[in-house]
């Protein structure tokens, strides 16, 4: 069966997004995406609560959490707009791999772009990595970003 060039193969794309700089280099690939295929991108911060979590914690937490990520989506937003990109934003509350995996579902995304964080294998054992989760877990193909 011939590949049909025509059609973009990534018409959604998610991107993960904590603010760091591997962050920043999936939103610029997904920017990059956008472009040559003409793709819809969105991109998903996920506010982490502590636990446990007061109340009064819970909410200086989530407030100082939307601060931080409106500042750089809205960065991210006029990169998207500096190439013709339209760039979707949204800040949710959870685990950021839980977040990420249900919304690329919801969507029904064709491709994540995540960051890839070095973690020591200890703590990977031990807790896991938001990248490692969405890989593990995703219905579509993930591009991890290092």
């Amino acid at each position: 069966m011939p590949l049909n060039i025509e059609t973009p193969y990534f018409r959604k794309i998610l991107v993960g997004y904590d603010g760091s700089p591997l962050a920043e280099k999936a939103v610029d690939l997904a920017i990059r995406f956008g472009i040559c295929q003409k793709s819809a991108v969105s991109v998903l911060a996920v506010a982490r609560l502590p636990e446990p979590a007061t109340s009064v914690e819970l909410e200086a937490v989530l407030d100082d959490a939307r601060e931080h990520f409106e500042i750089g989506l809205k960065r991210v937003v006029e990169r998207g707009q500096a190439h013709g990109v339209e760039i979707a934003t949204d800040i949710v509350v959870g685990h950021p791999g839980e977040q990420i995996i249900h919304r690329a579902e919801t969507e029904q995304v064709d491709l994540i772009i995540v960051g890839r964080r070095g973690t020591s294998l200890f703590q990977k054992m031990m807790l896991g990595s938001v990248s490692e989760r969405v890989l593990r877990y995703a219905h579509c193909p993930v591009l991890l970003v290092k």
